[in-house]
């Protein structure tokens, strides 16, 4: 995923399955299905399948808008920034 931020949302993000390394901020933090993390509004995040299998996370998303248009991709392996 691409490295961004969104300006009107903060996220929660669920490990269902597999092991993801999450870049929030700058600190790297490895999680594993069953755990949870909070993206809060306006940090630099990006999430990562650092496993054998495939990583499913549920992500639930609050704030004034959801809108695609928030997001503010820094970094993009795609070339979407």
């Amino acid at each position: 995923m691409s490295l961004q931020r969104h300006r009107h949302r903060a996220e929660h993000w669920h490990v269902v399955r597999g092991e993801a390394l999450v870049t929030l901020d700058g600190e790297e933090i490895r999680l594993r299905a069953g755990q949870s993390l909070d993206i809060p509004q306006g940090a630099v995040h990006r999430i990562e399948n650092v496993g054998r299998e495939d990583v499913i996370v549920i992500e639930v998303q609050t704030g004034t808008y959801l809108g695609e248009d928030d997001i503010e991709r820094l970094e993009d392996d795609f070339g979407r920034a």
